[in-house]
């Protein structure tokens, strides 16, 4: 399967929380979405592929679907949200007492912290909350040949973002500012108190017992993506390959099958003991930062489980993340009874916004 994608530099949470048309359908639509599948994604569907989306893959309440040259069982990179695996690892070990949920995080990696950020405590970071500077820049076209292969380690990417940072830091609790520099630290912790790399600590509490054979969190230097999956590219680059230095951030690959596994469980209380699996829907009464266009209003929207909560049009809240890589652009949502729930991944050409596709079909889907 051969796509031509482009780099998407747009806060996908955005296209939850700001409403916009779908565009009109392309002619001659081809889908291969079976006739089970929610009528109203299915429509969606329908208008695929065209100028902005060269495929996309769906499970909508368990049923999988696809549009264009990639089918729905493909392996696709989650980007960030490898974050709410990342904020399950931690609460599990708070439930173990490895962890304080409102420790310093700095008395657990001193190393990686400055002075200047030991209020920050571990719920912080959590809820994004913590005030950490804004993250350097990472590898992109700009760098030249070879620039989707190169791996830039969590420390080296902390040191030189606390390096670069030139504002003082809010107090920390004060306003939620999301930001990928809290997972970095997170996944760290997780390193320090348990001993273990924070991958096998991934694979031991999550991946293995909900028998997510289908996702993995691959080495740095492993640029390889099972098959099926799409052929993605960027500025006629073949970046389908490429390193996975986001980590604990965003470095995950998976399927739409693993994930619903995933959030299915989670929401079910499978994978945290009570006082934890309240957290995961527990949102700080904080303002949402200035620079903050994720939450789309004023107010905070991202709970200490990493979820971040999303008003449908009928006015019920729906819990997920949104994530995304060079040629992928993808979520998790579901109410939080498990009426409804959807994964995506949409593959943008780079072209236009595909931003209204991402809002149409996770309403669509959530829909009663």
């Amino acid at each position: 399967m051969r796509i031509r994608l482009a780099v998407t530099t747009l806060a996908l949470a955005t296209a939850l929380t700001a409403g916009a048309a779908l565009p009109a359908a392309a002619a001659m639509p081809a889908s291969s979405a079976p006739a089970s599948v929610n009528p109203a994604v299915q429509d969606i569907l329908d208008h695929l592929p065209d100028d902005v989306v060269a495929g996309a893959l769906i499970r909508s309440d368990g049923v999988g679907a696809a549009a264009g040259p990639v089918t729905a069982d493909a392996h696709f990179r989650i980007g960030s949200v490898t974050k709410v695996f990342t904020n399950t690892v931690v609460l599990q070990l708070v439930a173990e007492h490895r962890i304080g949920l409102d420790t310093p995080a700095r008395r657990y990696v001193p190393e990686v912290l400055p002075d200047a950020y030991d209020r920050v405590t571990v719920r912080q970071l959590l809820d994004h909350t913590s005030g950490l500077p804004k993250p350097v820049s990472t590898p992109g076209p700009a760098d030249g040949p070879g620039w989707r292969l190169k791996s830039v380690t969590p420390e080296d990417f902390l040191r030189d973002s606390f390096a670069a940072a030139t504002d003082v830091p809010p107090t920390p609790g004060s306003e939620q500012q999301y930001n990928g520099l809290n997972s970095m630290v997170l996944g760290l912790i997780v390193e320090k108190v348990t001993g273990h790399s924070f991958t096998s600590e991934l694979e031991h509490r999550i991946i293995r017992p909900l028998r997510l054979r289908q996702s993995s969190l691959p080495a740095a230097d492993d640029p390889t993506i099972p098959s099926p999956h799409a052929e993605v590219y960027v500025d006629g680059q073949d970046v389908t390959e490429q390193s996975p230095y986001p980590w604990a951030e965003g470095g995950m690959i998976s399927t739409a099958a693993d994930l619903d596994r995933f959030i299915t469980a989670l929401f079910r209380g499978r994978l945290l003991a009570p006082a934890q699996q309240k957290l995961v829907f527990e949102v700080p009464k904080v303002q949402s930062a200035a620079g903050n266009t994720n939450c789309g209003g004023q107010t905070a929207c991202y709970s200490v489980g990493g979820l971040l909560r999303h008003q449908l049009p009928n006015g019920e809240y729906a819990w997920g993340k949104t994530g995304s890589r060079p040629g992928w652009d993808n979520g998790i949502f579901a109410t939080r009874d498990l009426r409804h729930r959807v994964v995506y991944s949409l593959n943008p050409t780079g072209t236009g916004n595909d931003l209204p596709y991402i809002k149409a079909l996770v309403n669509a889907a959530l829909a009663d």
